[in-house]
């Protein structure tokens, strides 16, 4: 018996296998190069540089900032992703499969290990969605107060309850003395109601766009990218002239410890090129276009990145940073408020790609796992207009709207992180595995130094996670907690369901 249970732990598809219910399958093949690479800048380009830089930079509740030398921390989680870019890169060009790590693991570590991978990966995208929710109606709600004079005080000042969870505003009326009953309503007197508005009125309208066609959520996700650049690029020119050198000193507040977990923290930025994989069913031309995407979106971001830490740490000291909305309050800071409020326009529309685009791939992964029968059959039913996996857009789009009620802003991004790390470990494994076990298979793009590039990319990323469980106590308790309902839920139900 226990035999038998280890032999279906380890069961694998072959890659065969998956390439050959791709060409059966019903999603429908819309996408190019172009399109691929402007869901990895959607996804990559938004809450890390609008929101997360800010923390990263000054801190956050169990966290130590790296300061201006925030870019010594992107270049070390550049570095980390380069390898597992490197290792999507060739698994992608060979399986070209919806569901990204999960499917790859699928074929390289057997059905368990897939699952684990799959329901971690639920963290980078439908719990990382709560992060990028929080700081759109964060941007939303500054916006709003730009029209003082023209909107009325209802929407202007609308009540906290309407636009946060409970557990920040509880946090909030701590850390001021303020009375937790002023600032929401309470059913008995003891259940707290607190419902952000904003967010379930944007996942609504990206799970009906979801719905209508993969092709049409690119199209919309590429004019609010360019949108998005137009804001980025125009910082950095203007905040340029505005440096001072001086507030790049002290470089290194908190010194090494600092960098590693600005890192750490900066990482939940670079789940954008795992994204590009999640459509590679929907690429026309998967083996040229996945790794041109996945490779280009990593160093463009990069660079991005580092010049908006060094124009925002030069015109803000470290103290000033605003963690909520850094790059708007920079802005006001040097006396630009109009174009504080132009970077509040744009990241309104931004943050809105940014979760439209993760809101794309977790359906395209748990598509992936319902058709291996991991979930149940009714998931993987496709609208017969649309072509889009309907049910399962919805289901998720119900989930973000739930966990929102609960869930702030910190935990949900340190929770992705744990993810993304999970997936990028599973990923440079699976190169190994599969240049051991199918060595002729055709491999368009390569991973140069195997297994020596796999193993530095398992090394940065499992030595940046183990880093940060000594101080982010909270989240590594809920990450532990959701691998174990993971595993409960496989046991209970997916492991009786055969897949052969």
């Amino acid at each position: 018996m226990l035999k038998k249970i280890a032999s279906n732990l380890i069961n694998r598809k072959t890659a065969e296998e998956l390439l050959q219910r791709a060409k059966t399958g019903s999603l429908k093949k819309s996408l190019n190069a172009f399109d691929l690479f402007i869901i990895g800048i959607g996804a990559v380009v938004g809450t890390g540089i609008l929101t997360i830089i800010g923390t990263a930079i000054q801190g956050g509740p169990e966290s130590l900032g790296a300061g201006p030398a925030i870019i010594f921390s992107m270049i070390l989680a550049a570095i980390a992703c380069v390898f597992s870019a490197l290792c999507y890169s060739e698994v992608a060009s060979i399986i070209p499969v919806s569901g990204s790590v999960y499917t790859y693991t699928y074929a390289t570590l057997g059905e368990f290990a897939s699952w684990i991978v799959g329901w971690v990966l639920m963290l980078n995208y439908v719990i990382g969605n709560i992060t990028v929710g929080s700081s759109w109606c964060g941007y939303l709600t500054q916006l709003l107060k730009g029209f003082s004079s023209h909107l009325p005080s209802f929407i202007i000042n609308f009540p906290i309850w309407l636009r946060s969870d409970f557990r920040s505003i509880y946090a909030m009326c701590d850390k001021y003395g303020l009375d937790v009953h002023d600032k929401m309503p309470f059913i008995f007197g003891t259940i707290p109601i607190a419902i952000n508005l904003p967010v379930v009125i944007l996942t609504l309208i990206s799970t009906i766009i979801l719905i209508k066609g993969i092709k049409e959520s690119t199209r919309f996700a590429t004019i609010m990218v360019c949108l998005n650049l137009l804001m980025i690029i125009s910082f950095i020119v203007m905040g340029s002239f505005y440096v001072k050198p001086e507030n790049w000193t002290p470089f290194a507040p908190n010194g090494l410890e600092g960098i590693l977990m600005g890192a750490f923290i900066i990482f939940f930025a670079y789940i954008g090129f795992d994204a590009v994989s999640t459509a590679a069913e929907e690429t026309k031309n998967p083996q040229k276009d996945l790794p041109v995407a996945i490779l280009g979106t990593l160093s463009f971001c990069t660079i991005l990145y580092i010049l908006v830490a060094l124009v925002l740490t030069g015109i803000c000291p470290i103290s000033l940073i605003n963690t909520q909305a850094p790059i708007a309050a920079a802005l006001h800071m040097i006396n630009k408020d109009y174009m504080a409020g132009f970077i509040s326009i744009a990241a309104v529309c931004a943050l809105a790609s940014v979760f439209l685009i993760c809101h794309l791939a977790s359906t395209r992964i748990l598509y992936a796992m319902s058709r291996d029968k991991f979930l149940p059959r009714v998931l993987r039913a496709i609208h017969k207009k649309y072509r889009t996996p309907h049910i399962m857009t919805w289901c998720v789009g119900l989930v973000i709207i739930f966990c929102s009620l609960f869930m702030d802003l910190n935990i949900s991004a340190e929770l992705c992180n744990y993810g993304t790390f999970t997936a990028f470990i599973a990923i440079c494994i699976s190169v190994i595995v599969l240049r051991k076990t199918e060595p002729n298979l055709n491999r368009p793009f390569r991973v140069p130094f195997v297994p020596l590039f796999p193993i530095l990319g398992i090394l940065c990323c499992l030595g940046l996670m183990v880093f940060s469980f000594k101080q982010l106590t909270s989240s590594v308790a809920m990450f532990f907690t959701w691998i174990t309902i993971g595993i409960a839920i496989y046991a209970g139900f997916s492991y009786k369901n055969l897949r052969r």
